[in-house]
């Protein structure tokens, strides 16, 4: 639990920094302090709901981002206060914040320092430590590939660099040597864990040599020693772009957050760092060197209170939020205006495969700050060829092999994105993405509407059954995210609609999860233009018009309800092919509906919890009394995927589409 540097004295160095240097980081670590302290009071009274203290740590995030450009990104953590203050925010619009204000960053959407802001280059946490890790890989590969010569610092804490996210994102750094400080803030504890439980080496920095990476041992207390090496090495990585791994000795003399306590630390280690306070030796040493006195330490600290006292004051009086659902389910999305792209090329016969390929293709070569990675994209062209050839046209910077490391990459691509880039990843199976879940539902979905940051990003996921791959590569698994709002889901059935709906995906500013099914890339052509389209999102395909019945399906499905409808040629149908699941066209289905009186919907997933289960549920909520039968679903199985082909036929839905059709057919 860092004994070693608890029970090495703070020795200070000013080295060549001058007295206003000096001076400007003994006010920049003493107002955190302050604010911490008007917290904790705050807390007690009531008026703040939750605080995690930095009280200890100060010199780490001062440091940090002194030593930092003002235009170099800085992702910080819960103990980070020095970061946003040394950045010069309003303090106004932190207690906004803390206190769910609409001046705060998240319109009260989010509390703490889960935010982040564009303006002053910091991009906040999520509760999920591991994922910022990632974000900054992204970040700084935007500013490598524009040769911007900048660093992005990211914090984590010992307990943190335990999660899965710590070593991708160190992994992917060092391979592609990004201009990225890992800045570890070993504090003691993860919560209540001491580290002797958290990891079996001697120092986190240790693993810098595995990755092969540069590493540094900090004592975090010294801000001085914090300020004058990460300078260094900032410059270092300007000059010469790296990744290096910060491990700042430190400790947390309060709670994990101020509800937990300490009774877990034993006092005497309690009382060893308290001895080494970063604030009041520093300010013992500047008074004792002469750079200050008394009395202008009383005047800076006055001149803090009051600013703290005077904001404070403008956000308590700050009206609460007034609920607006409107605006509510306007943030979830940024504003996408769709511009419609006519082809006036030659119509030509294109696999399902090919105009995947193409759509990407040509949106590289309209978009020069598009980036696409993936598992052996490159010279191999991805397991199913459809990047072939792309490397020699594009290279190596735009179309990039990655590591097998879906949260990493995923979360890279989101860092390319707050950096003004456009990404697409693609997952070499649509089940690999569990691996990456989290950045997915947690990180993409969710920032725009907690403070503004969308997520360009497309992944493209290959997916489906129907080809003997067995449980782990073919799953029809949208059902996972169209339940998250945030993001936007497109699952089309023929060429000409993935090739332009895919263009659309890489327009649109938001996240989108573009489902591609492995038994249409080679089975199904069509007539697809051979230039540039686009296609709206949430507008279904009437692939047939009838009167008897509406059938509802995507992907595959679609092509299971023609060739069903092929052998019953006396069906009056109408055949609506959702083309995306979110948004939804539900207009269409329920104009349809009240026509024909009956409704049946087709899905690959299995039944319980899919999107079919949402469907009904919608006609039956808003098409009642058209209905002349109950709205019937047709699913796959309620079981994993099986592989042998008997069982994975009996799994999918094909062979009793039929049936279940005839049966409402005739009710």
């Amino acid at each position: 639990m860092n004994n070693d540097f608890s029970l090495k004295p703070l020795q200070y160095s000013s080295g060549n920094l001058e007295k206003e240097t000096l001076i400007q980081l003994y006010k920049n670590i003493l107002k955190p302090r302050l604010i911490e302290e008007k917290m904790l009071l705050l807390l007690r009274q009531g008026k703040v709901s939750k605080w995690f203290s930095g009280i200890g740590q100060e010199a780490i995030a001062v440091g940090v981002t002194m030593a930092l450009n003002d235009d170099e990104y800085i992702l910080p953590m819960h103990r980070n206060l020095g970061v946003f203050t040394t950045r010069k925010i309003p303090l106004y619009r932190l207690f906004a914040q803390w206190q769910g204000k609409m001046s705060g960053f998240t319109k009260g959407r989010d509390r703490s320092f889960h935010f982040g802001t564009q303006q002053y280059h910091i991009v906040g946490m999520i509760s999920h430590l591991g994922p910022q890790l990632g974000v900054a890989d992204g970040i700084a590969l935007a500013s490598k590939l524009k040769n911007k010569r900048q660093v992005t610092a990211v914090f984590t804490g010992e307990g943190g660099s335990s999660e899965g996210d710590f070593h991708e994102a160190l992994n992917v750094a060092s391979i592609w040597q990004l201009p990225v400080m890992f800045c570890v803030e070993n504090n003691g504890y993860g919560l209540s864990t001491p580290t002797n439980e958290q990891y079996n080496c001697v120092h986190i920095a240790d693993r810098g040599i595995g990755y092969g990476m540069e590493s540094h041992i900090i004592d975090g207390n010294n801000i001085l020693e914090v300020y004058t090496k990460v300078s260094e090495i900032a410059e270092s990585i300007r000059n010469n772009p790296h990744p290096v791994l910060l491990e700042f000795k430190t400790f947390r003399v309060r709670g994990h957050e101020e509800a937990s306590g300490t009774k877990y630390v034993p006092q005497e280690l309690l009382d060893l760092w308290t001895q080494k306070d970063p604030v009041e030796n520093y300010q013992k040493f500047l008074i004792e060197t002469g750079v200050i006195n008394t009395v202008f330490e009383t005047d800076i600290k006055n001149e803090i209170n009051l600013e703290i006292n005077e904001h404070l004051d403008v956000a308590i009086h700050e009206e609460h939020i007034l609920c607006d659902k409107t605006s509510e389910l306007n943030d979830v999305f940024k504003e996408f205006k769709y511009q419609s792209v006519k082809s006036n090329s030659m119509l030509k016969e294109t696999r399902f495969v090919d105009a995947v390929s193409e759509g990407l293709k040509q949106s590289l070569e309209r978009y020069d700050d598009l980036i696409i990675m993936g598992q052996d994209i490159a010279e191999y062209g991805g397991v199913f060829k459809i990047t072939e050839g792309f490397v020699e046209q594009f290279g190596k910077e735009r179309i990039r092999n990655t590591p097998i490391c879906e949260s990493a990459i995923i979360e890279t691509a989101m860092g390319l994105s707050i950096a003004g880039m456009k990404a697409v990843v693609e997952l070499q199976f649509a089940d690999f993405i569990s691996s990456g879940f989290n950045p997915v539902v947690n990180y993409l979905a969710k920032s725009y509407y907690r403070w503004k940051q969308n997520a360009h990003v497309v992944l493209r996921m290959p997916c489906g059954g129907d080809v003997g791959a067995g449980p782990f590569h073919s799953q029809s698994n949208e059902a996972w995210f169209t339940k998250t709002p945030g993001l936007k889901v497109v699952y089309p059935a023929f060429p000409f609609d993935a090739k332009g709906l895919l263009i659309t995906a890489i327009n649109d500013p938001n996240p989108v999860l573009f489902f591609e099914h492995k038994a249409l890339y080679r089975s199904i052509s069509q007539e697809v233009p051979a230039d540039y389209y686009t296609l709206p999102f949430g507008e279904a395909s009437i692939l047939q018009t009838g009167e008897d019945v509406t059938i509802i399906s995507y992907g595959a499905g679609v092509h299971w309800v023609l060739e069903t409808l092929s052998k019953h040629t006396n069906i009056s149908a109408d055949v609506i092919d959702l083309r995306t699941l979110q948004p939804l066209d539900t207009a269409s289905i329920f104009s349809s509906v009240k026509k024909t009186g009956k409704a049946i919907v087709l899905q690959e997933d299995s039944l319980f919890g899919g999107i079919a289960s949402d469907i009904s549920a919608l006609i039956t909520e808003n098409c009642f009394e058209f209905l002349d039968a109950p709205v019937k679903r047709v699913a796959s199985l309620d079981t994993p995927i099986p592989f042998a082909k008997s069982l994975e036929d009996q799994y999918l839905p094909k062979a009793r589409f039929e049936t279940e059709l005839m049966a409402l057919l005739a009710y």
